[in-house]
């Protein structure tokens, strides 16, 4: 049996990928959150950074192991869903906040039809989000879409308050359908690589070529581009 200080333990400790011990990890959630005293503010502090200053790009997917680390997000700036919930989640753990990672696919059915056309469908399987233990609950943080990408979609961004789930909304501002989830792939310590590049490979074959995407463009010109289209 073991206590409850010991099955925390796991999603405190620096992993390979939550590399919270990494030097640039600790000084980039202390910059943010260094100056709240309590877990909530400093979680809070730590969503928000995490949302908007790293850009949403899934133009640009690297699965290899060198580059889904937090760190390597922290350095590139941008990332996908998952990459920018392994961020927070690290930058959650320097701070001493317990966090861990839990994975869903979803129908996205706001996504550029470039991306569409590549993946060959609209779901998105193994979606990434973080959840971190604030007041004794795990409370999910979705910190995936910044702000200027959901202004040009015409989307709310996922706001967080540290108490209340942020997972995406079923519909966009005008009531169109936005985002269905599927199935839930459950929680994880640290990020299960290995099965999500079968996934990946398996879903999405014209898309990814030896766990690497690179789609020329930015997204958010494209999605300026589809909306444009549409009115």
């Amino acid at each position: 049996m073991h206590s409850a200080d010991e099955s925390l333990a796991e999603y405190l400790r620096p992993t390979r990928f939550i590399d919270s011990d990494h030097p640039s990890v600790i000084a980039f959630a202390e910059r943010v959150a260094g100056a709240e005293a309590a877990d909530l503010e400093r979680a809070i502090a730590l969503y928000y950074v995490v949302r908007d200053e790293f850009r949403y790009d899934p133009y640009r997917i690297d699965l290899r192991p060198e580059a889904m680390r937090a760190s390597a997000t922290l350095a590139r700036g941008y990332g996908f869903c998952i990459a920018k919930a392994v961020l927070l989640a690290a930058a959650a753990r320097a701070q001493g906040i317990p966090a861990r990672l839990g994975f869903a696919d979803v129908r996205n059915h706001l996504t550029t039809e470039r991306l569409r056309r590549f993946m060959e469908t609209d779901v998105f399987v193994y979606h990434g989000y973080a959840e971190l233990l604030l007041g004794g609950t795990w409370v999910k943080a979705t910190p995936a879409f910044n702000r200027s990408l959901c202004e040009r979609f015409g989307v709310a961004p996922l706001e967080f308050d540290g108490v209340h789930d942020s997972v995406f909304q079923p519909f966009d501002g005008a009531g169109n359908r936005y985002m269905e989830y599927l199935r839930d792939h459950g929680r994880w310590a640290d990020l299960p690589l290995d099965e999500l590049r079968r996934a990946f490979e398996t879903a999405y074959p014209k898309l990814m070529s030896d766990g690497v995407c690179y789609l020329s463009g930015r997204f958010e010109d494209d999605a300026v581009a589809d909306r444009d289209g549409r009115e």
